[in-house]
């Protein structure tokens, strides 16, 4: 029998890894994550445990699937501002968006996925160093903007600024999200505090890799 046509394979697997990711996740909030087995979660999948970790290497890899999108963020952001447009400029514009959209990257996870999180000591830690990850990454895309290398003073004094902004908004979505309050509202509130905290690096970064 001939093998599937590539386009046909590449959708089977994706659609293997969203079967896998989903039974994971669902597990995860039904149990919790570090009661969750491997094992559990390949038989809810139907797969074999070595289908799941050939898809997810490392078992927070299932609960936390958008790492590399969320890392990047920042740093993209900066990388696609317009003429004209400050870093901070940009960065403030790309947050409005996600919240616009209720971006499950920028923290509007629902409920129950920020309680899975919560409850999870390897998971918040996981999250704690993506975020991390994230302000290293836009380092790396201030020192390309700015011309200075990456381990400036400048440059890491600013990523570090603006990696700790949106860590402190990100979690602030998740609080309230926790706390029970729709993602309207959530979306209402953290646009007038990131209005706030935003506007209080303008004074020091209104200029600052202009492109």
């Amino acid at each position: 029998m001939p093998a599937p046509p590539a386009g046909l394979r590449e959708t089977k697997k994706q659609e293997t890894r969203q079967l896998i990711s989903d039974h994971a996740t669902r597990l995860f909030i039904d149990q919790g994550f570090e009661q969750t087995t491997i094992a559990e979660i390949a038989a809810a999948a139907r797969v074999a445990k070595k289908t799941v970790t050939n898809y997810f290497p490392r078992k927070e890899d299932l609960a936390l699937d958008h790492q590399e999108q969320f890392a990047a963020s920042l740093a993209r952001a900066v990388d696609a501002r317009l003429p004209g447009e400050s870093a901070l400029a940009a960065l403030r514009r790309a947050f409005a968006d996600s919240v616009a959209s209720q971006d499950p990257v920028a923290g509007f996870s629902g409920q129950e996925f920020a309680r899975m999180i919560a409850d999870s000591p390897t998971l918040s830690t996981c999250v704690r160093g993506l975020h991390d990850q994230r302000a290293h990454h836009l380092a790396q895309a201030l020192a390309e903007a700015t011309g200075a290398q990456p381990d400036d003073i400048t440059v890491r004094t600013v990523a570090e600024l603006l990696g700790t902004v949106h860590r402190t908004l990100f979690q602030r979505i998740q609080e309230l999200t926790l706390a029970g309050h729709p993602n309207d509202r959530i979306a209402q509130t953290i646009t007038a505090e990131a209005a706030h905290v935003f506007g209080l690096l303008e004074p020091a970064l209104s200029d600052y890799a202009t492109a």
